[in-house]
This record gives structure tokens, C-alpha cells and sequence, in this order.
């Protein structure tokens, strides 16, 4: 490792909130949360005991896709403030002790960004549709797609555009929404436009970037037809092809620049070793496992995906990282409270008909939470995971935002209920979501019901799912066995336990259906639920003095 002061490493082994900002809080009553609005909720955060803050993006957007359509990164999109509150919001967050890390979107951009509306007026033969994949439809007249491509939301990946003589003309390609077409990376100014905005925000003191999509901006130059059964790889088309890595080595010099600063992928891939080799010397410094996040409630197949990330991420010296829930997935409560507790993208819309057991959810996420945050490396937490709030699976459908489910013709719910905004304080809704007396409604429902889940009922709850998250977070942080970002060791557990320790904290989590007997030990130090007579009940994580 570069020889840089300890503290420039903190990503290594960070408790990272993800502050997903259209939800989090509402600081000037429109219903929608923004920038003043999370500031004001600072303190909270450092209370809860986050090291540092994961924001989606903030950046000028026509919110086609909930700001991945980004049509100016040097600017911040009006509902949220203003570039003046970014650099407050950073600075005052530094003040308390907190990082900052910030989305980039390089695959795709806005149909409202400058250099497709150029593309667009330019016509055919325009350099600057070079800046993207604009390519002559297949057909006698051009009316089928340039190739068999589909999009991530559902639907062709191609749309038509009209050029400027009014005639039908070219198409553009785009693997999420219509509204964000892809960047062609073989382009040198889409180069020199991101590691632009990469200075950009370093240099405002932006700690990190998180890498949104980031297996799937090159392409393969001659747009082949791809088999649904190709998987992911060199040979593939557009997905994990290896001349990627060239553009995060140049990302990683940038990053470098500046010491202290990290490049954090989000890198869906079925094969953990072309996961891992996003982690080598010279590239990104971590990458999620999804792999985890995916995991089904079963001691065997957790225990098997933590060691292999551990193992993966070792000879690259990567710490390993650990995340529960986003918002893109469906929330833990819910998705270990259904009979399948797995998580796949792809059968989402299978997933959502299972009814689900909140009670046993909120069991199992409670000693996940725990299991998690005994685990050496850095962790992830999405906002109201911490609350212990569940999939809100009842939005009226007119009133559902996401553009997969209007893609799919709601065949697939999509991602709007792990996204309903926050419940703080109060009985009913906003609870506490916007300032009192605003004419704006929060931007999606929330559940009556949350009125037991705000964070004012649960600061004062000494056993609610906030008071273990802040405890835990509070041991994870003093305990210096717990704060290593290396070292675990299993011990002998019976058949749907795991158990591991960290130095002299010992971790057990009971996956069964029937109570365990507790491992040797000195004390409990804390446990995700109440222990009977010197057991560890189903479904439940106890931390122990080895």
C-alpha cells in the first residue's frame, strides 16, 4: 500500500451510509428530500456512528430515472439546492468527522445533456454522435434496431431518433431508460469529460466515488448480436469486457493525486474471479458484494460467500466490503421475512408474490445487522435499514415513479418501495419527513404504520432496531478487534450456526429453527435479541468476550 497516514485509509474498514436524498428528509416542504434537509440531519448521522456518507446523485437531472440521467455534473439539480449547499454540506460533514462520497454515472448520461442535444440538431455524421452509439437501423428503410440488444429496464435498447429534415433517422443506443443514452467510451472527449469531473470533485473535497454500472461501459465496436445465455466476460458485447480496466487505471491515477480519495465499483457479475480482478493493484480500491447481499437466510451459503470474499479480495489487498440492502433491492425485513429469502434481480417480480412474515423478517434482519458488522472490512448502510422499515409492496400504481415498472408494463414492481421517504417523527404522515405545515406531500406514500418506526419512537426505545444499530456501531468502532480490517477465524458450530471470532469478540449466529448452546465466553457483550438460559434463540446474532 502507498505510504499515506492511517487516516487516508478509512475507507478500509468505513460504516458507510447510503443517503439516498429524494427520500431522506425535506427541508423546504416541496415533498421531495434535498440538500438542506440532509444537513439538518448531520447530527443524527454522526450519533448513529457512520464514518462516512454514500449520496446518490445530486448533479442537474431531468429525473428520468431518479437523477441517473445526468445532464451537468458541475452543477446540483434545483429541487435539491444548489452547488453553495454541496460545498457547505461537505465542509460541515467534515466538521463532524464524516466522509463524503458521491455517485458518477459513466455508462449513460441525459437526453437533456448538451452533447446529445448537439447530437441530435448535428444530424447524421456529427462528431459528437461519435460521443455515443448512434448507429443506421438494420431493414430496407432502416426501421429495425442496428442489433438484438435489450434494455436493463425492459424493452429494445435502441431508440429511433428524428433528425433535424423531420424524416426518420438514426438509432441510439441505450441499456437502461430511452432518457439516458449510453457514452461511447472509445471516444477521447468522453475520457477527458469524466476525469474532469472526477478532479472536479476532488478538488470541491469529495472523499470517494461510487462507480454506478461499472462493468458495462465498453462496447464491442461491431454492436454483434448477443445470445441471452452469453455470459459476461470478453467475449461478451457490452458487459465486463477487459478493455474496461483501462479506464479505471486512469481513474485510479487521479484518485491517487489526492491521498485519501477511493474508487468504489458497483459491479454486478455472476463470476466472483472477474469480480475480483476490478480490486487489482492499480484500479478501483473496493467493490460491493452483491454476492452477500444476495444471500439466502442459510448458515452453509452464508458462510460460503464470506469466505469467498475474503478470499478474493486478499491478494489484491482489497478490504473485503459488506452490504445488506440499497436502492435498487428489495429491504431486508421483507426479503427474510418471505419463504425464498434469496434476492435476484432478475425474479424480482416472482419475489414480490410471496406474502411476507415481518416479524421473522425484522428477527433475521436484526441479527444480520449484527452478523454484518462483526465481518473485517467496510460495511454499507441504506437509509431505514437502521429503522428496520420494510418493502412497501402496496403503492397505487399511479403513483408509482420507477421507470422499469412502466417499461414492463408493471410486470415488475421495480425499486419505489425500498425508496418511500423516511418516517422521522409524529404519529402521522409526513412524520416528520418535511418541515410542519407543508403544502407538499412526500414524493411516494408512506405506511400508516411507520408511526412506530420513526426515529423519535425508536430513540426511545432502548430495544429498537435503531438502539442496536447504534450500539453496534459504537462497539464496532471501540472494539479494536471488530475495527480490523483483517482477521477472522471459525470455530466449530453445529449445522445452521455460524460462528467466528475477531481477535477476543466472538460472533454467533443461530440460522435455525431451534435454539443453540453459546460457545465458551466471558461475557455477552451484545445480542440482536434476548438470550434464554445461556441459549442463542433461532434467528438471532450474539456478540461474546471470547
Amino acid at each position: 500500500m502507498p505510504e499515506h497516514a492511517p487516516s487516508d485509509f478509512w475507507w478500509r474498514t468505513a460504516a458507510i451510509y447510503q443517503l439516498y436524498m429524494r427520500s431522506f428528509a425535506d427541508g423546504d416542504g416541496d415533498g421531495t428530500g434535498d440538500l438542506a434537509g440532509a444537513r439538518a440531519r448531520l447530527p443524527y448521522l454522526t450519533d448513529l456512528g457512520v464514518d462516512a456518507i454514500w449520496f446518490n446523485p445530486w448533479y442537474a437531472s431531468p429525473m428520468a430515472d431518479a437523477g441517473y440521467d445526468i445532464a451537468d455534473y458541475r452543477a446540483i439539480e434545483p429541487v435539491f439546492g444548489r452547488l453553495a449547499d454541496a460545498d457547505a454540506l461537505i465542509s460541515e460533514a467534515h466538521g463532524l468527522g464524516i466522509k463524503i462520497i458521491i455517485d458518477v454515472v459513466p455508462n449513460h448520461g441525459s437526453d437533456a445533456h448538451p452533447w446529445f442535444a448537439q447530437a441530435l440538431a448535428e444530424g447524421p455524421g456529427s462528431p459528437v454522435r461519435e460521443r455515443f452509439w448512434f448507429r443506421d437501423g438494420r431493414g430496407p428503410d432502416g426501421g429495425e434496431p442496428p442489433n438484438n440488444w435489450q434494455s436493463i429496464f425492459g424493452g429494445p435498447a435502441w431508440t429511433r431518433v428524428t433528425e433535424p429534415d423531420g424524416t426518420p433517422g438514426q438509432w441510439y443506443l441505450h441499456l437502461f431508460a430511452p432518457e439516458q443514452p449510453d457514452f461511447n467510451w472509445g471516444n477521447p472527449a468522453v475520457r477527458t469529460e469524466f476525469e474532469d469531473v472526477l478532479r472536479f470533485w476532488f478538488d470541491r473535497g469529495v472523499d470517494g466515488i461510487r462507480i454506478d454500472s461499472g462493468a458495462l461501459l465498453t462496447k464491442d465496436p461491431a454492436l454483434p448480436d448477443v445470445s441471452p445465455d452469453e455470459p459476461p466476460g470478453p467475449a461478451h458485447p457490452f458487459t465486463d469486457r477487459d478493455d474496461v480496466h483501462d479506464i479505471y487505471r486512469s481513474w485510479r491515477a487521479i484518485a491517487d493525486e489526492k491521498p485519501g480519495r477511493v474508487l468504489i465499483g458497483e459491479i454486478w457479475l455472476p463470476d466472483a474471479q472477474r469480480t475480483a480482478a476490478y480490486v487489482r493493484p492499480g484500479e478501483l480500491h473496493t467493490v460491493f458484494n452483491f454476492p452477500y447481499l444476495s444471500c439466502p437466510w442459510d448458515a452453509t451459503a452464508l458462510r460460503q460467500v464470506i469466505e469467498e470474499a475474503l478470499a478474493l479480495n486478499a491478494p489484491a489487498g482489497a478490504p473485503a466490503t459488506w452490504v445488506l440492502s440499497n436502492h435498487d433491492v428489495d429491504r431486508p425485513v421483507s426479503r427474510y421475512g418471505r419463504a425464498d429469502t434469496h434476492f435476484d434481480l432478475a425474479r424480482r417480480r416472482y419475489l414480490h408474490g410471496f406474502p411476507v412474515d415481518l416479524a421473522l423478517g425484522t428477527r433475521r434482519a436484526r441479527a444480520a445487522a449484527l452478523l454484518t458488522l462483526a465481518l473485517p472490512g467496510s460495511v454499507y448502510i441504506y437509509q431505514g435499514e437502521e429503522l428496520g422499515l420494510w418493502e412497501v409492496q402496496d403503492i397505487p400504481d399511479e403513483l408509482r415513479q420507477d421507470p422499469i415498472w412502466r417499461r414492463t408494463g408493471g410486470e415488475d414492481p421495480g425499486r419505489d418501495g425500498c425508496r418511500v421517504p423516511l418516517p422521522w417523527s409524529g404519529t402521522e404522515p409526513p412524520f416528520g419527513f418535511s418541515p410542519p405545515g407543508s403544502p407538499g406531500e412526500p414524493w411516494l406514500p408512506q405506511p400508516k404504520e411507520w408511526r412506530d418506526y420513526t426515529v423519535a419512537a425508536q430513540s426511545a426505545s432502548a430495544g429498537s432496531m435503531l438502539a442496536l444499530y447504534r450500539e453496534g456501531l459504537a462497539m464496532r468502532r471501540h472494539e479494536g478487534a471488530l475495527r480490523a480490517e483483517s482477521g477472522l477465524d471459525w470455530l466449530p458450530a453445529r449445522d445452521g450456526v455460524i460462528a467466528f471470532d475477531r481477535g477476543d469478540v466472538r460472533c454467533v449466529t443461530n440460522l435455525s429453527e431451534q435454539p443453540a448452546g453459546l460457545p465458551p465466553h466471558a461475557e455477552v457483550l451484545l445480542a440482536s435479541d434476548p438470550l434464554a438460559d445461556g441459549q442463542l434463540p433461532p434467528d438471532t446474532t450474539a456478540w461474546l468476550r471470547a
